[in-house]
């Protein structure tokens, strides 16, 4: 195996809390009904095509994407539509979404739940971005970024490097290490699909090194079957966010993805783990997004656990799977502690974007005392994008937009780094991730002009 690389600039190293790595992926049961958002993507909403009384199949298409930045959205289940209604999700806002009553789980025709192994890619590369766009892949780290998007190269440009981000540096997630683990040939051909459909010669799957079991079944599985020429694993040092776009990117090939540019100026397309067994599903069996892994954990919780897990179920089934929620949870949180969000009710409906769900204790959510900044510039040595939180900050508070922009605040990758080191307990991220918002705003309705 290659030598352990990082990324130079920032990062932090907060408590792992792997509770659930040594847990195997259970199936988890069909719920009675599912609550499917139209908005499960970075982008527009999907528009639907199915109405109350409809009998639909599990993989059929009930909503068509909107605009170029959106994502198809497929029937988790088979049954009936109960009725097009709003929910409260993940984010506190209702949102529209298809409620779906089950009724067996018939799937639709031309679609293989088989567990054979397809290695042979016999779709064209174009054949190949139209499959994901058709069925709706999108980034499962959370970002959830439509992914054909990302795999169509801008004309003039060249993807040297496919690189697999299997760094989960996020605190107590653990579902992207137990793919590896349980369907590493799946996740290997589905690099192979990515790198046809780029056409990119390399493939580089960065792993931290607190994953070895993983990182070791797939070292050896490239290195044993000729198949897999052109992969290789590369172990990244344990290190927050080591699985941010940019950073993995740097850690890699020593490259750096200029300011307000995409990672294509540097010859690299970046996937995820769990986007990248999704694209192996879609291109190799036909299969549309309809599931996926959720961790479920938290230091209280009776059964941390990885669950395979149709898209639409309710949040709280899936606590109650764990061991139910613990009397001393505080928090409960839509992915990782450290870039995952809060949320206000335990009955909202999980996403494509749900890679956890966290219940964070009394002690561990306890309200920190806020004071003032001290200027220590603890928060800029933790930056992994070089920039100043401190003073992004007081530009935010500030409303200064002009100011923000100047100081490349859209560059900030909202890793909460610099709050997680900050003495004084000031919520940098909430005011920069403000400010980041504001500033885009301002940029984008100058651009209209």
């Amino acid at each position: 195996m290659n030598p352990i690389k990082t990324f130079p600039k920032g990062g932090v190293h907060p408590e792992e809390n792997k509770l659930s790595s040594d847990q195997p992926i259970i199936t988890f049961e069909i719920p009675k009904q599912v609550i499917i958002p139209l908005g499960q993507c970075l982008g527009a909403p999907a528009e639907p095509i199915v109405a109350k009384g409809d009998k639909v199949k599990v993989g059929q298409l009930i909503a068509t994407a909107k605009g170029f930045i959106s994502a198809n959205v497929h029937s988790s289940v088979s049954g009936t539509v109960n009725k097009i209604d709003e929910v409260m999700d993940h984010t506190g806002y209702r949102k529209p979404a298809i409620f779906i009553d089950v009724e067996g789980d018939e799937w639709l025709e031309g679609i293989d739940t088989s567990d054979t192994l397809v290695k042979d890619i016999t779709l064209t590369k174009e054949e190949i971005v139209e499959r994901i766009k058709q069925h709706g892949i999108v980034g499962l780290g959370g970002a959830t970024f439509p992914t054909y998007v990302k795999l169509m190269i801008p004309q003039g440009k060249k993807a040297e490097y496919v690189i697999i981000n299997a760094a989960e540096c996020e605190p107590y997630l653990t579902c992207d290490n137990r793919l590896l683990i349980e369907k590493p040939y799946e996740f290997l051909v589905g690099v192979k699909v990515i790198m046809k459909a780029v056409d990119a010669p390399k493939g580089v799957v960065g792993i931290e090194v607190n994953k070895i079991e993983a990182a070791k079944k797939l070292d050896e599985i490239v290195k044993s079957d000729k198949y897999f020429e052109g992969i290789e694993i590369q172990p990244l040092k344990t290190k927050y966010p080591q699985g941010g776009e940019k950073q993995i990117i740097k850690s890699i090939t020593g490259r750096e993805v200029p300011s307000g540019k995409l990672p294509i100026e540097t010859g690299c397309v970046v996937v995820n783990v769990a986007s990248t067994f999704a694209i192996y599903e879609a291109v190799q069996k036909n299969k549309p997004l309809v599931y996926r892994v959720v961790t479920v954990t938290g230091k209280s919780v009776k059964k941390p656990s990885n669950f395979l897990t149709r898209i639409g179920t309710p949040a709280n089934l899936l606590i109650e799977a764990a061991g139910g929620l613990p009397e001393d949870t505080a928090n409960l949180i839509n992915g990782g502690p450290m870039m995952g969000k809060s949320v206000s009710v335990t009955t909202f409906p999980t996403i494509k974007g749900t890679s956890g769900i966290l219940m964070l204790n009394e002690k561990d959510a306890q309200p920190r005392k806020v004071s003032n900044c001290i200027r220590c510039g603890k928060c800029m040595q933790a930056c992994p994008m070089g920039l100043e939180p401190y003073l992004l900050n007081r530009l935010a508070r500030q409303n200064n937009f002009e100011e923000t922009e100047k100081h490349n605040i859209m560059d900030c990758i909202e890793c909460g780094s610099c709050e997680f080191t900050c003495p004084a307990n000031i919520p940098l991220a909430d005011y920069i991730r403000y400010g980041k918002t504001r500033t885009g705003q301002i940029i984008r309705s100058r651009n209209q002009k």
